[in-house]
């Protein structure tokens, strides 16, 4: 059976694997019906807290089962594909690294998921993507720049990068060498000088035993305290200087920011040191847009790539 083109509407379950699963029905990109989470959201809980980073791979594979059978009720029919977006690097179904969930690294994943499906009466085809690469799909998709080149850094507790349309290549931007520094060793990969060593949630965590990020930023914002002032700076030069690397090399154009530390962005800062540090005016055409972190956004992506791929 050949594969339906991109422009035929097909019905498609988007799961994303972030700080908790959601699972939602698309069709023609957009979402129907509610969103289905697990665990549970809780009016208590910390974005930040990730509570499937204790489950091992297959308790992982097994809960996204459950969830997909529990959202296709009704759609058995029509179903063409299950995308699923998660952290980490994916090649041909298999997770090759996943620093925030450890446990999926090397996992056959797409095969799990399958055989998980199968066994539920559910035999369909299942296509993995990065998270990023699945925020920028989704954006793409509800900007209508489908057929744009579209960027997304992704701010949470660790650092995503994604681009639409999809290259196929490695795009670990989280985990670019920002600094010389050799005390800038807090990336959750063990790497040196990476972005994600000074801007993820986590290594914000280890840097500042003493503070919570969101005191380390208001304390800044009072100038009430010199470290974190410093830090604020360096928080802001690191995501320019990644930023600068992309456009330098692939060229300028449209960067959304998401994630749940977008809180911490000062655009004007931002822009400021982006302008220090791209100074070819053939390279200045770029833009920057804050997006808040939702969800349907990563499940549309999902779907969008599962689509596509």
């Amino acid at each position: 059976m050949s594969e339906a083109p991109p422009s035929a509407a097909q019905t498609i379950v988007g799961v994303t694997v972030a700080e908790r699963l959601y699972a939602g029905v698309v069709t023609d990109h957009k979402v129907e019906g509610p969103l289905v989470a697990f665990p549970e959201p809780r009016p208590n809980d910390e974005e930040d807290d990730s509570p499937l980073i204790e489950m091992p791979a297959d308790g992982l594979a097994s809960a996204i089962c459950d969830l997909v059978t529990r959202v296709a009720k009704g759609y058995e029919k029509q179903l063409t594909t299950v995308g699923i977006s998660l952290p980490g690097y994916v090649t041909n179904g298999v997770v090759e690294e996943a620093p925030n969930l450890p446990q999926l690294k090397g996992a056959r994943f797409r095969e799990m998921v399958m055989a998980g499906l199968a066994a539920r009466g559910l035999e369909i085809p299942v296509v993995l993507s990065n998270d990023a690469d699945a925020i920028a799909a989704g954006l793409a998709s509800q900007h209508s720049k489908l057929d744009s080149c579209v960027r997304v850094w992704t701010l949470g507790t660790g650092i995503g990068f994604g681009m639409y349309p999809f290259t196929g290549e490695v795009m670990e931007g989280g985990h670019s060498v920002v600094s010389l520094d050799d005390k800038e060793n807090y990336c959750g990969c063990g790497g040196r000088g990476h972005l994600e060593g000074i801007m993820g949630h986590r290594a914000m965590r280890l840097r500042f035993l003493d503070l919570e990020p969101e005191e380390v930023f208001e304390a800044a914002n009072n100038r009430s305290d010199a470290r974190c002032v410093e830090f604020k700076q360096l928080w802001h030069k690191a995501l320019a200087a990644a930023t600068a690397s992309s456009i330098h090399f692939a060229g300028a154009g449209k960067f959304y920011l998401s994630g749940y530390n977008v809180r911490f962005v000062d655009l004007p800062i931002l822009r400021d040191y982006l302008h220090q540090m791209v100074k070819m005016s053939s390279l200045q055409n770029y833009s920057m847009e804050i997006v808040a972190e939702d969800p349907v956004t990563r499940i549309v992506g999902a779907a969008v790539f599962a689509e596509r791929a």
